[in-house]
Order: C-alpha cells, then sequence, then structure tokens
C-alpha cells in the first residue's frame, strides 16, 4: 500500500471510513425527542416544525453562502431556532450547541468503529496522520475522542469549521500544509469516490478506498 516508502502521510475520512454509523434525522421519533427536550429550555416548537425550519434553514445557508461545495454549523442552525421560539430568557449561543448535541444523539441508530480500520491505523501508528471529514466538529469531535480515535491523529480538519466541504480541494492542501509533505507522497484513504479519492488525486495525491486499504491491515 506504501508503494515501497513512497508513502510518507495518511489522509483519512471519518464516517463509513473509520466509524460504522447510521441516523435517522428527519424521523418523527427524532424531532419529537429534540422538541420535548427544547420545551425544558425555555424553548417550544413541535417536532413537524422543527424538522421543516432545520431544512429551510440550512437549504438558505448553503444556497447563500457563495461556495461551491458549502458546509453550515448546525448548532448556528439551532441557535436561530431556538431563539425565534424562546418562551422565555435563553442564550442562544450555548442553547444552539447543546441542542445540536441532542439532536446528534437523538437520531443515532448506530455508532461504531470498524476493526480493520483500527488494525490499520496500529499498523501505521508511527506515520503521519489526519482526518479530513465532512463532518460537524459540535459532535464528532467527542465521538472520535469516545471511540478512541482522536488522538490517534496528528490532526482532524472538519468541513464545518471551515464552512466548506469535500470534494473542494483546499481541505486537502489544508491538510498537506499541515502534514508538511507534497502531494505525492500522501495517500488519501476513504469510501467515496467524488471526496476522497478523485478530489486529491486532482492535487497529485494517492488515493485508495478503504475497502481496497483493508486488505493491507
Amino acid at each position: 500500500m506504501l508503494q515501497n516508502g513512497k508513502i510518507k502521510g495518511l489522509i483519512f475520512d471519518c464516517y463509513k471510513t473509520l466509524i460504522d454509523i447510521k441516523t435517522d434525522e428527519k424521523s418523527q421519533e427524532t424531532n419529537e425527542r429534540v422538541s420535548n427536550w427544547l420545551l425544558y429550555q425555555g424553548v417550544k416548537i413541535g417536532p413537524d416544525r422543527l424538522r421543516e425550519e432545520y431544512k429551510w434553514k440550512v437549504a438558505g445557508r448553503l444556497e447563500n453562502s457563495g461556495q461551491e461545495y458549502p458546509d453550515i454549523r448546525i448548532e448556528e442552525i439551532f441557535a436561530e431556532i431556538c431563539a425565534e421560539n424562546a418562551f422565555r430568557e435563553i442564550d442562544p449561543f450555548w442553547l444552539g450547541i447543546e441542542t445540536a448535541k441532542v439532536f446528534r444523539t437523538a437520531s443515532l441508530r448506530k455508532l461504531e468503529t470498524y476493526p480493520q480500520s483500527l488494525r490499520l491505523l496500529e499498523k501505521y501508528r508511527n506515520m503521519p496522520k489526519c482526518i479530513v471529514s465532512n463532518a460537524q466538529r459540535v459532535f464528532t469531535e467527542q465521538e472520535l475522542r469516545f471511540l478512541g480515535l482522536y488522538d490517534r491523529f496528528n490532526f482532524v480538519i472538519m468541513s464545518s469549521d471551515h464552512r466548506i466541504k469535500k470534494p473542494d480541494t483546499r481541505l486537502f492542501k489544508m491538510a498537506l500544509d499541515r502534514l508538511g509533505l507534497e502531494p505525492w507522497e500522501v495517500l488519501s484513504i476513504g469510501d467515496t469516490p467524488k471526496n476522497d479519492i478523485y478530489a486529491p488525486q486532482s492535487l497529485g495525491m494517492n488515493a485508495m478506498h478503504i475497502r481496497d486499504a483493508w486488505k493491507y491491515a
């Protein structure tokens, strides 16, 4: 996999590469749980309206971003919803963050590491590596930490931090700069060809699907 020592650094995707995940963000059950929790935080909004408000606010942010591949910060969306539906004084900034976490918890159906990926990380534990992921730091960092993954990497780049997402190659350029390596010295590993293979290859990087990489674990 490392082409006779030419590869000096690894870039991993997160979900469906390191972490096997399943969520159901649109379900009635998910939105009822969040709606009920918000009542005790000073915000009154029914589950159906919550789902629609969230959908339209996200769509509006993405449409007006001016980016080809934009991303949002989910906590800002929930902060707006909370501020607009509060029935007493609240701290929208704090409540937006906490609501994002509750929303994630309510929607989560499966979250576990792939054992093949763990073996791969262990095999190349001494090689510089990072994560570049289309992810929301507000809950993804905690998921990486409690699954024991976060500290296995030199750093983690998440799309929400920069309001752009893969296949925007700027995220990979950031990773290359921080790794201090040339594109041809780095291998990108992920599950989505457009994001994790074609985009880094356009910069001159090497790339491999995670299921092919597992063969070298």
